[in-house]
């Protein structure tokens, strides 16, 4: 009988945190870096002891927010784009996902950056974020919508700038998906006259 209460507990515990994270990304999207623990504890309707049992620092806690930033990005990407069977569409659908994310939550952004000093994804989530911007370059390459010397790093530098332009609102980061992508579309040989 002891197996009911635990499991009640831990099913409550994920409750809780997964309520703390969510509202602690609603606050750093609203207010960025000013947000503090007490604040995401009385929001999320729970102590604070609740929040630090679960995020033991405010790192911690924005270390969680920026995993979740970049698991969202990751999920979409293998659900809308990837799928996609037009090369390009699929990469402008990648990019703007980047963009529409940093545009929409530039308090997380400046909360991660001030925390990490970076707001580059980190861990499991990069790797699986690289291997996607991989397979899109690789399928690029074959079907002839990249250039030949396409590198994931070339794409990997438009999506940090496509995240910083939405996230300082420095520019049209749309139009700058279509000007990179239009960089890394082959070369059409020149004319003799």
């Amino acid at each position: 009988m002891s197996k009911k209460p635990d499991r009640k507990a831990r099913a409550d515990a994920e409750h809780n945190r997964g309520r703390v994270l969510e509202v602690a990304c609603e606050l750093f999207a609203e207010h960025g870096d000013e947000v503090q623990m007490a604040e995401v504890a009385r929001a999320a309707g729970v102590g604070v002891g609740t929040v630090y049992r679960h995020f033991p620092t405010r790192q911690a806690l924005i270390e969680a927010v920026a995993e979740r930033r970049f698991a969202e990005i990751l999920a979409f990407a293998r659900a809308e784009c990837l799928p996609n069977p037009d090369t390009r569409q699929a990469l402008v659908c990648f990019l703007s996902r980047i963009g529409e994310v940093h545009d929409r939550a530039r308090g997380v952004s400046s909360a991660i950056e001030a925390a990490l000093g970076s707001t580059e994804p980190r861990g499991q989530v990069a790797v699986e974020l690289l291997a996607i911007g991989q397979a899109l370059l690789d399928r690029g390459l074959a079907d002839g919508t990249l250039r030949p010397d396409s590198k994931v790093d070339d794409l990997y530098m438009i999506a940090g700038a496509v995240a910083a332009i939405s996230r300082y609102a420095a520019g049209d980061w749309r139009r700058l998906i279509d000007i990179a992508l239009e960089g890394m579309s082959p070369r059409l040989p020149a004319r003799s006259e």
